[in-house]
């Protein structure tokens, strides 16, 4: 019971890590010495598994069912996803409260988060000139680009839902890299949170009234989101796993210009949302009335990265891939 127990809290963590953008629930994982483990346990899911279950009547699928389920590490997967789970759902509200009440400081100590991971990961690198160049470039124009598109109009349809669970589910192999940041580049990632806080509302009106207001609206989109987040899990985690092992230095440089491409879209935000006059009666109150709005920006993204940067610390003896 203590070893389930452990799990779920280093799940908790991860989850925890996972709902802000530039902290990495897969650091978690290494910092809490579950890496490997939760690698090998995602490459070993089997969605044959699923057919197998449905022919119960079928000796062989029985037997192939019992096989697979032997071969999977499903205690864990269930303890460490509860933890997620958890966390997600309990912190989703407070970051949707700071991001709606505080949204200029909230995107900065993004930014900070953001920065920061892109300049860890590039330490990481060894590419000649050459080679690192064109990677970056490619990077950060992709980043770019559909922060500018996510920008203007934002589409929140189900096949893009879909899309992001897909993609942001992938970072789970990722240390360094977090699923949130790829769900702010895609624009998603305020959404879902309105979505989650929205879907737990409604299921708290059904438990205590018998209503259910947007809980079918909101819970669609929820479920879409988790099914793109399992095929992820089945398809792209396995690709980016073997990414990362083959070409390494290549993935990190393209991670890493996606990153410093993604930072414009908190940037955009803060500037959308902090504005500066400055005074021009004296010198004091000239710098008084650019402190006084920019003051909290500047702490908020410096308190940001050093988060990053005093769990890199923390993490500096640790492999990011050969683990894997």
């Amino acid at each position: 019971m203590n070893d389930w127990l452990s799990i779920y809290l280093k799940g908790f963590c991860m989850g925890i890590a996972d709902m802000v953008p530039g902290v990495s629930g897969g650091t978690i994982a290494l910092i809490t010495g579950i890496y490997e483990r939760l690698v090998t346990a995602i490459t070993t899911l089997d969605p044959r598994l699923i057919g197998y279950a449905l022919r119960p009547h079928d000796p062989e699928a029985r037997t192939a069912f019992s096989e697979g389920v032997g071969r999977m590490d499903i205690g864990f997967l269930l303890a460490l996803g509860a933890g997620v789970g958890t966390a997600i759902l309990a912190v989703s509200r407070i970051v949707g409260t700071l991001a709606e009440s505080y949204p200029g400081t909230t995107a900065a100590f993004f930014f900070g988060l953001i920065g920061a991971s892109a300049v860890v990961l590039a330490d990481q690198i060894r590419l000649p000139p050459r080679r690192l160049v064109p990677i970056m470039t490619v990077g950060i124009a992709i980043a770019g680009g559909v922060t500018l598109v996510t920008a203007g109009s934002i589409s929140h349809a189900l096949p893009v839902v879909f899309v992001a669970g897909v993609i942001a589910v992938s970072a789970m192999v990722l240390p360094g890299v977090s699923g949130a940041f790829f769900l702010l580049v895609l624009g998603q990632y305020y959404f879902m949170l309105d979505t989650l806080n929205g879907f737990i509302d409604g299921l708290l009106s059904l438990f205590s009234s018998g209503t259910t207001p947007e809980l079918l609206s909101t819970g669609l989109v929820v479920v879409t989101f988790l099914t793109g987040a399992a095929v992820g899990l089945l398809s792209v985690a396995h690709l980016v796993k073997r990414a990362l092992e083959r070409h390494r230095a290549e993935t990190l440089a393209f991670l890493v210009a996606l990153m410093i491409g993604g930072l414009l879209l908190p940037a955009q935000q803060v500037v959308a949302n902090v504005s500066v006059v400055p005074a021009t009666r004296s010198p004091t109150v000239f710098l008084t009335s650019i402190l006084e709005p920019l003051g909290p920006i500047l702490i908020a993204a410096v308190l940001g990265a050093a988060a990053v940067f005093a769990l890199d610390r923390y993490t500096d003896d640790l492999e990011y891939v050969d683990s894997a």
